[in-house]
Formats: C-alpha cells, structure tokens, sequence
C-alpha cells in the first residue's frame, strides 16, 4: 500500500511539472522603424516551449499588426504579419536567446527591429 502512495505521488509532482513546462513563455519587448525611418514600431514578442510565438506592434501612425513566428533552427525565426491598414508580409530574425535583431516587408515597405 505504501508503494502505491509512492507512484502515485511521483506521478502527481510529474503532471504538476509538465503542467508548468508548457505553460512557460516570454515576452521582450520590441522596436522598429521602416527603411526609411518615417514610421516607427513598438510592441511585444512572446516565444513559447515549442519554438513559436507571437509578435504585435503599433506604429506612430496608430497602426497595428500582429504576427506569428517559428524557429527554424535554434537561433533564426520567421513569420508573418498582418497589419490594421491591410499591409501584410514575411520577417526574418536571429535571437541570441533574450535579444535578438529582424527585418522584414510590410506590404513594399521594408523594416527592421530588435527585441529584448
């Protein structure tokens, strides 16, 4: 009888840290500009244990666009965004783990942005 108070207890703490594994995530901040440096971003990033995440920024124009990204390997991702003034397009970037350095186009406008 003690030894299946034992399992049962080891199986418990298990679930209760597999519960907490994939619960984790991270946000950093973010901040951008187009090529041009006419329109500025800030924003948030969040990765999660699975090697994807999310991205949404606000441009000084009100503008917003919200992205979803994946690791490619581990230190490069990609995504993509989708703006409020129908702008879309892919970005790039490299993390370093907490900071990290992108670009990308929105609609036929190219920008770039660090995070962390």
């Amino acid at each position: 009888m003690m030894k299946a108070k034992l399992v049962l207890g080891a199986s418990s703490v298990a679930s209760g840290v597999l519960l907490l594994a994939v619960a984790c995530s991270l946000t950093l901040p973010v901040h951008g500009q187009t090529e041009a440096g006419d329109e500025t971003f800030s924003g948030s990033a969040t990765g999660y244990l699975d090697r994807s995440g999310t991205m949404t920024i606000q441009s000084n124009r009100g503008i917003t666009c919200a992205g979803e990204f994946v690791y490619v390997n581990a230190r490069e991702g990609q995504g993509t965004f989708r703006c409020s003034d129908g702008r879309s397009g892919p970005f790039t970037f490299v993390s370093t783990g907490l900071h990290g350095t992108g670009t990308g186009r929105l609609g036929d406008r190219r920008f770039t942005f660090t995070f962390g």
